[in-house]
């Protein structure tokens, strides 16, 4: 059984292996959708009403926060923890900034308050809590992880069938086999050439996601995708596709953006340093592959 559905500014297409009753598949189907549903009202950036943008508004005082913001704020602080703020959830106001800021069903722009120098540092979370405290005002940005904890929470719906695949615009996670009990075969999209794949592999339980500066331009200055080094607020150009095989979605998405920021080499060895395996291709088409994949 197969449906499709738009989140998160992307089709996001569930295939499942049937082994239960229609009734029962569609209802885990949907149950999995609604994951997608309930990440995108917590964590959006384009939208005032989300949980994330109100919290945003409230500065120097604890926000309670549910689990749907709370993880993946928390996973992508650990991220730039671990890439010295290469990778930092505070970029949102230069994402803003560079029209990075409409909204895909409305149209509706947002325009926030922030203050001039941010980091990472100014956001605190208490685990025992479950609460966000704000030093400075400043606007997170979660795309580099919302999708894939929306890709591993609808997993987790869907993990009694045999063989399923979630799949948002080319992120994924890939469980079991296909209907002819085979691992899955997933193609690696060809940055130049939309309807041309690049390489294939083969993934069971595992997530692949890619970064890339092919598809999001900025509207305001066509140098610039949406990828941005918070220290220069510029887009590096060495990478135009950076794919990360991790065991979470959530992994791999986030792996793929720091990997892509950090270039080539530096990104490699990111990939490897953490046991994991990618496909880095450079601006002049040249394939780096990381983790023996």
């Amino acid at each position: 059984m197969r449906k499709m559905k738009l989140y998160m500014d992307t089709v996001v297409d569930i295939q499942v292996v049937m082994a239960k009753s229609k009734e029962e598949t569609e209802e885990k189907i949907n149950r999995a959708f609604r994951a997608f549903q309930k990440v995108e009202q917590a964590c959006s950036r384009f939208s005032a009403t989300s949980e994330l943008m109100r919290a945003c508004q409230i500065i120097g005082t604890p926000v309670v926060i549910s689990p749907f913001l709370f993880e993946p704020l928390m996973f992508a602080i650990e991220m730039a923890k671990l890439t010295d703020g290469l990778f930092d959830p505070t970029v949102g106001k230069v994402m803003e900034e560079h029209g990075f800021n409409r909204h895909y069903l409305t149209g509706d722009t947002i325009e926030s308050p922030s203050a001039d120098s941010v980091s990472y540092h100014d956001i605190v979370l208490d685990k025992g809590t479950h609460t966000l405290t704000l030093k400075k005002p400043l606007v997170i940005d979660l795309g580099a992880v919302a999708k894939g904890f929306a890709i591993d929470l609808a997993a987790n719906e869907l993990k009694e069938f045999a063989g399923f695949v979630v799949n948002a615009g080319g992120d994924l996670f890939a469980s079991g086999v296909d209907e002819k009990g085979n691992p899955w075969k997933i193609g690696i999209q060809h940055p130049c050439q939309k309807d041309e794949i690049m390489d294939t592999i083969e993934i069971s339980n595992e997530a692949i996601c890619t970064s890339g500066s092919y598809e999001r331009r900025s509207p305001n200055n066509p140098d610039l995708h949406h990828l941005m080094d918070p220290n220069t607020k510029r887009s590096p150009n060495e990478l135009i596709s950076c794919s990360v095989i991790a065991p979470f979605a959530m992994m791999a998405d986030a792996f793929s953006t720091a990997s892509f920021l950090l270039g080539a080499n530096k990104g490699k060895r990111l990939i490897e340093e953490q046991d994991m395996k990618g496909l880095l291709i450079k601006s002049e088409l040249q394939i780096v592959r990381a983790g023996g994949i």
